[in-house]
């Protein structure tokens, strides 16, 4: 029998639903029907824990099977009304039917079982989540865009849950403005252009300067296009820049230069970025990530201070206000250009960057190394920092500070910093860098030899 046709002769269930999986789906550990399937694990999109629920199966694997909620007879009282009003079909956000208070509370029970399960290590304090704005945070974000035949006009927006589709979105609660209402609008306007169909891809890029938009472009637009397009910036204010190869092939629209920037007011940095450079999409944790990152690595003025994974310098040139000297490390080759035009930028003379390939273990005689450090700051990409841990270890700094954006990795190298390198995890908590999203942003604080 095929799983459709499985699907299609599931009994409708009931059952209990006792906790959430790390994609925000609920989990029934059990049925009360008779069905034979009825002591599989089944994880359920869209219900709570606490809640009683109808349901039925629609996938089968070995270990657990997968269904629809079909109905909540016993509402969680940590349900809400989710704000957006294509919850559920878009897959921007997983959580916004949870209160804001239970998501955290998610995040943390994430983190903590996390840190038990893969890297067998408990802080010593649990740092409070650090929090900021629930809605219209988010400054950067990749939206698809499609023309569909069938509705006779494009769409523009996140990919739906299941992944294939565009999202028919007319706005988007966790961008921020003006994008947040222009998510429809930008949909009316690509339906009007004669190559509509050659942008697939819009890229956006809000900053403290300019607001810019980059349109993913497949095809030479025509004349009438590009007025359509001109004609719209003006009127709402944004950059739009056009993008038909690689990178380093976009132009803006219209002539004039660009004005991408953030500040950093506790440290009196205005920090300027390319419209597809990265940084942290939520600038309000950010700027309070930052503030708890350099306290809990108490730099002193005389300090010697490795930032690992730099970027643009988001953390080093903060620390190099504090520090006596900062090296900023980097593979990507154009953000450490970026990080040396904001050191001077800024009048900072204390902090030098490198470029270097932090996904292979670096060779002990590396310039980068040489020294001495007494701290240490880690901010790696989601698969970890796997590779650099032998070589931050055999620097033996005073205290590291791990930020990180996946809590498996987070876990597995804390473990391995505190059974094989004897670092001790004084402090982690969760960062609520993504609200209504199944995303986990965490800090770590660890000190050698305690």
């Amino acid at each position: 029998m095929s799983r459709n046709s499985r699907a299609t002769q599931a009994a409708v269930e009931e059952g209990t639903v006792a906790d959430l999986t790390h994609e925000a789906e609920g989990v029934v550990r059990a049925s009360e029907t008779g069905d034979k399937t009825a002591g599989k694990t089944v994880f359920v999109a869209g219900a709570l824990p606490g809640e009683r629920i109808r349901f039925r199966r629609t996938s089968f694997h070995r270990s657990h099977d997968e269904a629809e909620l079909l109905e909540v007879l016993q509402p969680s009282d940590r349900r809400v009304t989710p704000r957006c009003a294509h919850f559920g079909v878009c897959g921007g956000c997983a959580l916004q039917h949870l209160d804001p208070a239970a998501q955290i509370e998610a995040k943390q029970k994430e983190l903590a079982e996390n840190l038990a399960r893969i890297g067998n290590v408990e802080p010593d304090e649990w740092l409070p989540p650090l929090l900021g704005p629930e809605w219209n945070y988010r400054r950067r974000a990749r939206l698809s865009s499609r023309y569909v035949n069938k509705k006779g006009r494009s769409l523009v927006g996140f990919r739906e849950k299941q992944g294939k589709y565009v999202a028919d979105v007319v706005r988007c609660e966790v961008l921020a403005e003006p994008v947040a209402s222009l998510v429809g609008t930008l949909g009316e306007l690509l339906t009007g252009l004669q190559r509509r169909e050659s942008i697939p891809q819009i890229e956006v890029a809000l900053s403290d300067g300019e607001r810019v938009l980059v349109l993913r472009v497949l095809d030479a637009l025509p004349d009438g296009d590009l007025a359509a397009l001109r004609e719209f910036e003006r009127r709402h204010g944004l950059r739009l820049l056009l993008q038909p190869g690689g990178l380093d092939s976009i132009v803006p629209l219209s002539p004039g230069p660009l004005d991408l920037h953030y500040r950093l007011d506790d440290f009196n940095l205005r920090m300027e970025f390319g419209p597809t450079d990265f940084v942290q999409v939520n600038g309000v944790i950010n700027q309070g990530m930052v503030r708890r990152a350099i306290e809990l690595l108490q730099v002193g003025p005389t300090d010697r201070v490795l930032d690992l994974y730099c970027g643009l310098g988001n953390f080093t040139l903060p620390l190099a206000r504090h520090a006596g000297a900062v090296v900023g490390v980097e593979g990507e080759a154009g953000l450490i250009g970026r990080a040396r035009d904001n050191a001077r930028l800024n009048g900072i003379d204390n902090a030098t960057f490198h470029v270097a390939d932090l996904s292979v273990a670096p060779d002990r005689h590396a310039p980068w190394l040489q020294g001495g450090f007494d701290q240490v700051l880690l901010d790696p990409p989601r698969v970890g920092a796997r590779e650099v841990l032998s070589a931050v270890a055999h620097i033996a700094p005073r205290r590291v500070v791990y930020i990180s954006c996946h809590t498996g990795s987070l876990a597995r190298d804390l473990g391995v910093l505190a059974r094989d390198h004897g670092f001790r995890l004084r402090a982690a908590g969760v960062l609520d860098m993504f609200p209504h999203t199944t995303h986990v942003e965490s800090m770590a604080v660890l000190e050698r030899g305690a």
